[in-house]
This record gives C-alpha cells, structure tokens and sequence, in this order.
C-alpha cells in the first residue's frame, strides 16, 4: 500500500531533531512522497531547499519530496513585493507542487481581515501565473473564502481545501467550486471529527487527498497514540485504514485511488 502525504509541516520546529529520520520512517511504512507545506516566507524557502536536497542526494529508495510554497493568513500582515518575489522564484523549482498554504482563517484572527483577503487574491494571481495548483486553509471563514474562490475561478488551475473539518454545507460549496478536498486525522477524533465521518461519504472518490497536517492532529483512535503527542506522516497510514473502513473499501483501493489524485493534483508525472 502506497500512499501520500499532501500535507506534512515539515520544517515545523517539532521535527528539529530528527527530519530525516521522520521522511525514512514514513517510506518504510509506504508514505511518500511527502508534500511539505509552505506557510511562510522562510518556511516556504526552507521547505523547498530540503525537498531539493533529499531528491538530490538519493536518500530516499522511492519516491521524492515536493513543497509548497505560500503564506498562511496567519502570517498574511508580514505579505510585501519581496514575499511575493520569492514565492514567484520558488514555484519554479522542480520541487514547488502548489501555491500555498493560503486562504482565509478568523478564528484567530492573527492578522487582520482585509490583509488576509489581500494575501489570499494576490497567491491565487501568484498560481494563475504560474499556472500552478492553489493548497487552501479556511477557518470560520467560509462566506468570504467561497466568494474570493467564485469570483477568480476562471483563473484557478486546480485547488484543495487542505484539512477540510467543514460541514455539510461548505463541502456541498467547494465541490462545486470543483475543490479536491484533504482529510487529515481530524476524522479520528471522537471529540471533533465525528461529523466527517458522513460527510466522507459525499466526497467523490477523484476528489478525495489525505494529508496528516503533521505535527499536528494526532489521530487520537490509533493504538497507542499519544493524546497530544507529535504527529508523522507514517501515522498517514492508519488514518487511510480508518477511512476506507468507513467507505467500506479495501486500504490498498483507497489507497491507490488517493495516490492516483494526488499525482493528478500536483502533476507528479514522474514520481
């Protein structure tokens, strides 16, 4: 069984101490390539750098690494020409699937509403121009988030809507937005994600991605899961078992149909 992880936080500090252990151990257990999320300026460049020097080196037996490169609205305020540069000179490394993570969150707020809207418009002509993939966030935020997307449509080549914990009424919207959607392990917590696992259901199958949003969301039904401990990609793999376990379908089935799309979605054609 093979899988992908379209969204890992990679560079995250959580990973310090062992990066590269973290990539080999998710190959051993049939998770890769791995897609390592962009979400600010540095973590973007960082990002980048690693994936190119993991493929250049020859560490991994199959498979690459590839990044994301983006600001995340959290970090929207610290947007300027010189962010958008770079962002420009990194999506044309190999290495550079999507434009992203971007969007919308106002949960928190951490910067303010018309910076992120402006963050958001200019990644989405940033992708347009690049003619490269959008990897979305969104966070009580919908109406705003749903009515940027409607009104730039006709300049997206593809997007996900990375870690969707939506309801019945966002996923109805962003499917037909023509949205793939990515579910992390927010599926697994009885707590939070109990609603998902109908929803699921309603997901076309060429439109599902999984992702762990690792170090984060920790999949609280794995056996011996740490409540708050760090999330890896190789955990991808129970989260997969639980999920086609849902969708009454065999892991490998699930499997290779997520494999399947995200090598559509990222235009891996050689992996």
């Amino acid at each position: 069984m093979s899988l992908i992880d379209i969204g890992i936080n990679l560079m995250n500090s959580a990973f310090d101490a062992d990066r590269d252990e973290v990539v080999r151990s998710a190959e051993a257990a049939g998770v890769s390539p791995l897609i390592i999320t962009g979400s600010s300026a540095e973590s973007s460049r960082l990002a980048q750098e690693f994936a190119a020097a993991i493929n250049t080196t020859g560490a991994l037996h199959s498979g690459k690494l590839f990044s994301t490169a983006g600001v995340h609205p959290h970090n929207a305020k610290d947007w300027d020409a010189g962010t958008e540069a770079l962002l420009r000179s990194l999506a044309l490394h190999s290495e550079v699937a999507a434009i992203g993570e971007c969007g919308l969150d106002y949960n928190r707020d951490f910067s303010p509403r018309d910076k992120q809207r402006f963050c958001f418009e200019a990644q989405i002509a940033l992708a347009a121009e690049m003619k490269a993939p959008l990897f979305l966030h969104e966070r009580d935020a919908f109406d705003d988030f749903s009515a940027i997307l409607q009104n730039n449509l006709t300049n997206i080549k593809k997007m996900v809507v990375h870690c969707f914990t939506g309801g019945e009424k966002e996923l109805e919207r962003y499917l037909e937005l023509g949205a793939y959607i990515g579910i992390t392990g927010w599926i697994c917590d009885e707590r939070r994600g109990r609603h998902l696992i109908s929803l699921i259901k309603k997901i076309p199958a060429d439109k599902l991605l999984l992702e762990t949003d690792a170090p984060y969301l920790m999949p609280r039904n794995m056996p011996g899961a740490k409540r708050n401990g760090r999330n890896e990609s190789r955990h991808l793999v129970h989260i997969a078992e639980f999920i086609a376990e849902i969708l009454g379908k065999a892991p490998a089935e699930l499997a290779a149909e997520t494999f399947t799309n995200a090598c559509r979605f990222f235009d891996m054609k050689k992996i």
